[in-house]
């Protein structure tokens, strides 16, 4: 896990100053994204792996001034690059691994994660500490701005099933770690799972077809 923390952060380090000049047009997107969590004003959300900081600002509006945002990640960098950016007025900045978060059990109300279980070294890890942190019938939403094909060609490569992303592993990884798969939309210009925490005994569905 340790070697696994370190090339994440070795690879997010040497990209963080030109990580938003790389994906420009991406504000949108994001916005989309938080919306779709329902955030309530008041609540508490945080934003795991957040990177730069893009979801910070549409998150602090969806919760408003009497709501909590938090913005954690494991690289330094990119935490300096959304202070640089002033990103960090709408959230309170942490430097932390998403697998071992200072947060007490239930703080939550919800998790936004942008492209955050494709970096997470051991998913299974990561999804049960986010659903230690959020209360029961709080929402976890996965994003990217690409759905799965279409980042696979960009990066030259082919889109395979046994991406952690793709529906038939996501669903039973999240059944497992305290979760149930309550949508899921994966398309050329938009990826977004939305689960919800469940209650202990809760059932969390069936495979999908």
């Amino acid at each position: 896990m340790a070697e696994g923390r370190a090339a994440v952060q070795e690879f997010f380090t040497e990209r963080a100053a030109r990580w938003d000049a790389k994906f420009p047009d991406d504000g949108p997107a994001y916005a989309s994204a938080v919306a779709a969590l329902g955030l309530r004003p008041g609540a508490t959300v945080l934003d795991g792996g957040c990177g730069t900081g893009r979801a910070l600002p549409p998150l602090r509006d969806a919760v408003g001034p009497s709501g909590t945002v938090l913005g954690a990640d494991l690289t330094p960098a990119m935490l300096e690059q959304a202070v640089l950016k002033g990103r960090d007025g709408a959230a309170w900045l942490l430097c932390a691994d998403a697998a071992r978060l200072p947060l007490r059990d239930g703080a939550l109300d919800a998790v936004f994660g942008a492209g955050l279980i494709s970096h997470l070294p051991g998913p299974e890890i990561g999804l049960r500490e986010l659903a230690r942190t959020v209360r029961a019938g709080g929402v976890l939403a996965l994003f990217h701005p690409l759905g799965r094909a279409a980042l696979a060609a960009r990066q030259g490569r082919q889109v395979t099933s046994d991406d952690v992303r793709a529906e038939r592993r996501l669903q039973p990884l999240l059944a497992a770690t305290g979760w149930r798969l309550d949508s899921y939309v994966d398309e050329d210009n938009r990826y977004l799972a939305l689960a919800v925490r469940i209650r202990a005994g809760e059932p969390t569905g069936g495979d999908p077809a």
